[in-house]
């Protein structure tokens, strides 16, 4: 990896802004990374390399003459996880039923980040219609963990976190919908946030679970999040559950000493993580407490049903969201005769992939009569308990502090004939979206050269004490700046 990419997104925005590095330069860099290391990782499903290289260009020449202001994203290469929308460009969602779909339109998140002139490098792959926890069923392939490419990244976001470890893109956008930002940026030793569900639009984002699915960035730092989502959010009246924040700025708080703020450490969280996770949490809450909080054991007994509802609640919704795909209008169409009914099942059949049918049939079982009440409905009572469980806590606390995954970057294969084994990856992440709040995994150590991600949890609308304690943590350690050899 060449050394500009080694940077913070803030710190090469700031360059950019004192023209000591032009887009053009940080453009061509992050072009020839990806050409020399990619092969290893597939983290691309589509390169824009030319067209990148040629808005660089043109930044640079519009800069000079005065004709456009710096903002953040401003040269800035990135890349857009690929069931983001594109207009002109393809969006397969790394399904084979969208193999060769492009989309006629942009997603909300898509114009922010062309109208403050970033780079949209290219589109990530990720696990089919963000169904996954390794990125191993994406119909493009799998994509391989940078600190050992025989591992999986985590999923679904595993294209987005391993182009930004591996110093492919500067920084990238991920959706999460049980943990699909925080369990790679994890497993890849980076920064990726989960914001509260609402603060970005979810309007071009190709659906998995409507009241989960929330975009986020990946980046280097909690900071470089911070800026990105003062980008990226904000009141788009083409997603009615999108608002605007009574603050403007994600990192105002940042600064802010956390001497005598309080961290509630679920123990519930604990259960089914590995010995080497625990050690590194312990430690992380050492580094707090030298920092002047106050850290707590809490009990969240409800935790233990968290799974059960999201895998409820996510395919039934899934269920009903996936169900516009028949292609009939666009995406695969099956070869049997088109105007049988036949054809609509076999076109199903054949783009979908396994995990996606499975999650399918579960919803489709949920939400059918006779079953709707005892499942979907029963679940969402108890994700009404789950939430105020989670206020009552953050009555006492100003952050929880958890694992981000139960494990490190597991072999590729290792989980793919054991669905139960796999979605317990994400055992640690998922209470956060069934309550719709605001977390960040921050790297906080390695466990045999495999990076360990820890999580910080805030309470509704507290993205901006999740980034002050992130940060803080950053200041004062190392693990974030540590890089792969790939």
């Amino acid at each position: 990896m060449n050394k500009l990419l080694e940077l913070s997104t803030t710190e090469l925005s700031n360059l950019i802004s004192s023209k000591k590095i032009s887009c053009e330069e940080l453009v061509s860099e992050s072009i020839q990374n990806i050409k020399e290391n990619d092969s290893k990782i597939n983290s691309f499903i589509t390169i824009l390399d030319k067209d990148a290289l040629q808005k660089a260009k043109d930044l640079d020449n519009k800069f000079s003459r005065k004709e456009i202001e710096h903002s953040f994203m401003t040269g800035i290469p990135i890349m857009l996880k690929d069931n983001i929308a594109t207009k002109g460009i393809k969006t397969t969602a790394g399904s084979k039923i969208l193999e060769n779909y492009i989309s006629p339109y942009d997603s909300f998140v898509t114009k922010k980040i062309l109208n403050n002139n970033g780079v949209i490098i290219g589109k990530g792959n990720l696990d089919e219609f963000a169904m996954g926890s390794s990125n191993e069923t994406s119909y493009f392939g799998p994509v391989k963990n940078p600190w050992d490419t025989a591992r999986v990244p985590g999923g679904s976001s595993g294209g987005p976190a391993a182009a930004v470890s591996a110093g492919l893109v500067a920084c990238s956008l991920g959706s999460d919908t049980g943990g699909s930002i925080r369990q790679p940026a994890s497993l890849c030793g980076i920064t990726g946030m989960k914001p509260t569900y609402g603060t970005v639009s979810r309007y071009g984002l190709i659906a998995f679970a409507s009241s989960l699915d929330q975009i986020g960035p990946f980046a280097r730092t909690a900071e470089d999040c911070g800026n990105i989502l003062n980008v990226i959010s904000g009141k788009d009246y083409n997603d009615s559950t999108s608002y605007e924040k009574d603050f403007n700025n994600f990192n105002s708080k940042i600064n802010q000493d956390i001497k005598g703020l309080k961290i509630g450490i679920p123990k519930d969280y604990l259960k089914n993580v590995d010995p080497e996770i625990k050690i590194i949490l312990e430690n992380s809450i050492k580094e707090f407490e030298n920092l002047g909080a106050i850290a707590e054991e809490i009990e969240l007994p409800l935790t233990e049903y968290c799974m059960d509802v999201y895998y409820i609640i996510a395919p039934s919704e899934a269920s009903s969201n996936l169900s516009r795909y028949d292609g009939v209008k666009y995406g695969h169409r099956s070869s049997t005769d088109e105007n049988s009914r036949a054809s609509l099942v076999d076109s199903r059949s054949e783009g979908f992939g396994d995990e996606v049918k499975r999650r399918i049939m579960i919803g489709t079982y949920t939400l059918s009569a006779g079953y709707y009440d005892a499942y979907y409905k029963k679940a969402q009572q108890i994700r009404t308990l789950i939430v105020e469980e989670f206020e009552n806590a953050f009555k006492k606390f100003d952050v929880l502090l958890a694992p981000t995954s139960p494990t490190t970057a597991f072999k590729i294969n290792e989980k793919t004939n054991d669905p139960i084994k796999m979605y317990q990856s994400d055992l640690c992440t998922i209470p956060v979206n069934i309550a719709g709040l605001p977390a960040i995994s921050i790297n906080a150590g390695f466990d045999k050269n495999l990076p360990v991600g820890i999580q910080i949890i805030g309470p509704q609308n507290g993205d901006q004490k999740v980034i002050q304690f992130a940060h803080k943590f950053q200041e004062n350690s190392q693990w974030h700046l540590k890089y792969p050899k790939i």
